[in-house]
């Protein structure tokens, strides 16, 4: 009797954390960082006007009036006119929708692409792991904005063809991320175990290797998607991303980047928005990291 009472107790809240699973007590730290949910909230914010535009927006972002071109803000027009007489708020609103729309498809197929050459040059390695990589080389030899340009340039100036472009600049980022995880992964006991047995390579890859590289792959694309909305403003505003009349942040900029000392409300708010979602989804990134990477972990 008296060595049980010499045994430490465990308490209430010892018993709930070992019974929550991976995810819920990542969600409860996520939760108790106060710069990530700050940038959740940014985003959310951002989606929801994304997705509710046309109810948000008070005009049409094509409508035209040029009796009221480079009107300063007023309670008519709460981010002023610009050159055409379009309401910036309204075209802000609406370009929203193009910035998460190339954000987040442009990020899910270079993951998805990304992804599966990494699993490859990592776990077969050999010819495929130097072929990928030496691909991958090449690619991150030149600056990202100039390779997205090159690539523009050959398929032609569109918004459709600036998600590609984007694309295809981060798929090397994926790609060497989830290789270096393949690489530590395949060499743990149960991968070895599980050859042993006779289990095949594909339900080896599906059952054990991917599952390991999720994490990182949710860190990084959290992470890209505020470098391909900074890229797609960047294509924009070089006139190879959207064409006008498309409200695109980097062309609003572009379009009005004349008007800087007669009317720079027509600069300032486009580029407050790019601003404030670039920073949203970092917040977001930095936290996510913070809670999956085991090497973030105090």
């Amino acid at each position: 009797m008296a060595e049980l009472a010499k045994q430490p107790s465990i308490t209430t809240s010892e018993v709930k954390l070992e019974g929550l699973s991976p995810w819920k007590e990542a969600g409860k730290a996520f939760c108790r960082n106060k710069l990530a949910l700050i940038g959740l909230g940014i985003v959310l914010f951002f989606i929801i006007l994304a997705l509710l535009a046309p109810v948000i927006a008070p005009y049409a972002f094509k409508d035209q009036e040029l009796s009221k071109r480079l009107l300063a803000p007023s309670s008519e027009h709460w981010f002023g006119t610009d050159d055409f007489g379009r309401d910036i708020f309204s075209r802000i609103v609406y370009g929203a929708r193009i910035s998460l729309w190339v954000g987040f498809f442009s990020v899910l197929g270079s993951a998805i692409v990304g992804t599966i050459l990494g699993i490859v040059a990592g776990y077969y390695g050999k010819w495929a792991d130097t072929i990928i990589s030496r691909c991958f080389d090449i690619m991150l030899a030149f600056p990202s904005i100039l390779l997205a340009i090159a690539v523009v340039a050959i398929l032609g100036p569109s918004l459709q063809n600036a998600l590609i472009a984007i694309a295809i600049i981060n798929i090397p980022n994926f790609g060497r991320l989830v290789r270096s995880k393949v690489l530590s992964v395949k060499q743990e006991e149960y991968i070895m175990a599980a050859k042993a047995i006779g289990m095949k390579d594909r339900r080896i890859l599906y059952m054990h290797i991917l599952p390991n590289c999720l994490t990182p792959i949710i860190v990084q694309a959290t992470l890209s998607i505020a470098t391909a909305i900074i890229e797609a403003a960047a294509l924009g505003f070089l006139g190879l991303g959207a064409q006008a009349p498309a409200p695109e942040w980097g062309k609003m900029l572009a379009d009005s980047k004349q008007y800087l000392v007669q009317a720079p409300w027509t600069l300032f708010f486009p580029g407050v928005a790019i601003m404030l979602t670039v920073l949203g989804f970092n917040l977001m990134g930095d936290g996510l990291r913070d809670v999956l990477d085991p090497k973030m972990k105090q």
